[in-house]
């Protein structure tokens, strides 16, 4: 009697497993995802090359503080807006690249997204135009572009960068630059890309000796780092 009952119980057991799907784990994320890229974030590199006249472009001229022989181009890893690593390229002078390093080692290190970031000749030396397209960039030939006579920018001499133009701004004389940066002219409401006072953008350049164009009071330039202050 007992030996009918156990198999009386298996065959109701295998009646009820009848038509059940099959456990499955569930499907891996795709390898681009957040989760994924958080997993495997590749280190960070920077690759330092000499840099031509004809590399440079029009960032570039005769009679240009510096010359092509002062400047180097550094290819580093950078975090993007989409939460993924990117490389890009910055010129700076040659004694200003160890400080570059560093700093923009800091900021992938912690994540702090960067739209693009490409060597202003791409743009035929138009600051207007890498502006727009929020380009981070840091030698450019040209004047400093506050009012009174034109001394040259600290970007001229390569030490100077300036990181996600659109999200921020210069204000001169009332007048947002780029103007696609007006919206985030309202530094009090902090969106991502913003640098702000104390923030981790102005932490890593502080600790390489670099001042910050947000604390410019009648001007804030809060795109802008420089080891001049100019």
């Amino acid at each position: 009697m007992r030996r009918a009952l156990v198999t009386l119980l298996a065959l109701a057991t295998a009646v009820l497993c009848i038509g059940l799907p099959a456990a499955r784990s569930a499907p891996a994320g795709p390898s681009t995802g957040t989760a994924a890229a958080a997993r495997h974030w590749p280190a960070y590199f920077t690759r330092v090359h000499h840099v031509t006249s004809r590399e440079l472009g029009k960032s570039w001229r005769p009679g240009c503080p510096v010359g092509p022989s002062g400047l180097r181009q550094v290819a580093l890893r950078y975090a993007g807006f989409d939460h993924r690593p990117h490389t890009g390229r910055l010129v700076v002078a040659t004694g200003a690249v160890t400080a570059i390093e560093r700093a923009m080692h800091t900021l992938y290190h912690h994540r702090f997204p960067i739209r693009r970031m490409r060597p202003i000749a791409a743009y035929g030396g138009s600051d207007n135009r890498s502006m727009r397209n929020d380009n981070t960039s840091a030698f450019n030939c040209r004047y400093a572009v506050a009012n009174g006579p034109k001394p040259w920018s600290a970007h001229a001499y390569g030490d100077a960068i300036d990181i996600d133009p659109v999200e921020n701004p210069y204000v001169l004389n009332g007048k947002v630059r780029p103007a696609k940066g007006k919206r985030y002219a309202d530094r009090s409401h902090h969106r991502r890309g913003m640098i702000t006072a104390g923030s981790l953008p102005v932490r890593a350049f502080r600790a390489v000796s670099w001042q910050w164009g947000g604390r410019w009071s009648s001007s804030p330039d809060w795109q802008h780092f420089s080891a001049t202050g100019g």
